[in-house]
């Protein structure tokens, strides 16, 4: 009996204990090596004179223009482009816009509890937006930008879309995106009252037995 007891307590404390975790799917920008595609980013773009034939975007060499003077790539993230050609020139006689969408999923978590801070940069100009609300723009990229969430989140999956938008100009004209993410939590669902009502009847119910099998 004592030991039926002190499991349904474990139970009721395994059950109580909601634990805040980390939001997996976060990825910084070029975690891989460089010269290869960013397998957590997909690239969608609209260029009025560039074909663009991979929605993998592409991870840059550190030493290689245009990096200086973009921000110098490190360890925790690096620039990613539209193709192999980092220094390619973009969008000639209109500006061309360059998507990167990064998804997470939320599944098994309270969604109302998500939260994330992080930074970014781009060529020229971006746009972040979660779930189709925007969060976050800058321009430039030689500084970062911070960023942020603490709302707008959904169980199931979710969408960070950075889109950029590159100026025209006829020549020496790339673009990328550079994004890092600082910090993010998130909180473990907790169980209907349905639930706890059913183990605790349970509970009474093997007590019951128990006692009946003793006497």
């Amino acid at each position: 009996m004592k030991h039926l007891l002190f499991a349904g307590a474990m139970a009721l404390a395994a059950i109580g204990n909601v634990n805040a975790a980390s939001i997996a799917g976060l990825q910084n920008t070029g975690l891989g090596n460089s010269g290869s595609g960013d397998s957590h980013y997909v690239l969608s773009a609209a260029s009025s004179d560039t074909a663009i034939n991979s929605t993998v975007p592409v991870i840059t060499y550190d030493n290689q223009w245009p990096v200086s003077p973009w921000l110098a790539n490190s360890s925790a993230s690096k620039w990613i482009t539209p193709t192999a050609n980092q220094a390619q020139s973009f969008d000639a006689w209109s500006a061309g816009t360059y998507t990167y969408s990064l998804s997470f999923s939320l599944a098994g978590y309270d969604a109302t509890t998500a939260a994330f801070t992080g930074r970014f940069a781009a060529d020229n100009v971006v746009t972040v937006k979660l779930n189709d609300t925007v969060i976050g723009s800058a321009n430039g990229f030689a500084d970062w930008t911070s960023f942020s969430a603490n709302s707008g989140f959904v169980a199931g999956n979710n969408t960070l879309n950075f889109t950029v938008t590159n100026w025209a100009q006829n020549g020496g004209n790339p673009t990328g995106l550079r994004v890092e993410f600082a910090s993010s939590n998130v909180m473990a669902a907790v169980p209907e009252p349905e639930t706890y009502a059913m183990l605790l009847g349970g509970l009474v119910v093997l007590g019951a037995v128990a006692r009946r099998r003793k006497q």
